[in-house]
């Protein structure tokens, strides 16, 4: 019961650092990066599309994205997309081809985005101790039921808060190495 307990806490803690990577892949770092704008939402005929389903993204230079649209009838609606993303990029399309020169930011939008990143690592860690306190609630439920013994819940609070410590480190890792993306020029 216990390991069912924290196999599913440490399922829990993984999908969170697994969102935190997507998160952070989506926040502009000084170069180019398709995983920018993979995952942007295009109205593809009245439906919502990730635009890496409809183009291949590309990044041919470190300042420069490019979008091949598959579909020629999709082109202006991928264009539309990313004008209208909070991205605040600017597409010039030539034929099936959307080039985007990406700007050099500023120190002021590298402060922004730092503050960004923080602000997702810590909802991640946040999110974490939440998994954490329910596994805890679950692991006193058992103990209350006398289903296990003191010493079992102990060993198991000790287990959890090793499971908890790892995962957070890992979302500090990952904040911190967004971070020095960012603030490389």
């Amino acid at each position: 019961m216990i390991d069912e307990i924290l196999r599913d806490a440490e399922q829990r803690m993984k999908k969170s650092i697994e969102l935190l990577r997507q998160e952070l892949a989506g926040i502009r770092a000084g170069r180019a990066a398709p995983s920018l704008l993979e995952h942007l939402e295009v109205n593809y005929y009245g439906t919502p599309t990730p635009l890496n389903q409809l183009a291949t993204i590309s990044a041919p230079e470190a300042r420069l994205l490019v979008v091949q649209v598959w579909d020629r009838n999709a082109v202006s609606a991928v264009e539309k997309a990313i004008r209208q993303s909070e991205l605040g990029l600017n597409p010039s399309v030539d034929g099936q081809t959307l080039r985007i020169q990406l700007p050099p930011l500023t120190e002021e939008r590298r402060r922004q985005l730092v503050k960004l990143v923080h602000e997702e690592v810590e909802e991640t860690k946040v999110a974490i101790r939440n998994i954490r306190r329910d596994a805890l609630a679950d692991i006193k439920e058992l103990l209350k039921n006398k289903e296990i013994s003191e010493d079992d819940e102990r060993r198991a609070e000790q287990r959890l808060q090793d499971l908890t410590n790892r995962y957070i480190a890992e979302a500090d890792k990952l904040g911190k190495q967004k971070e020095h993306d960012i603030l490389e020029i």
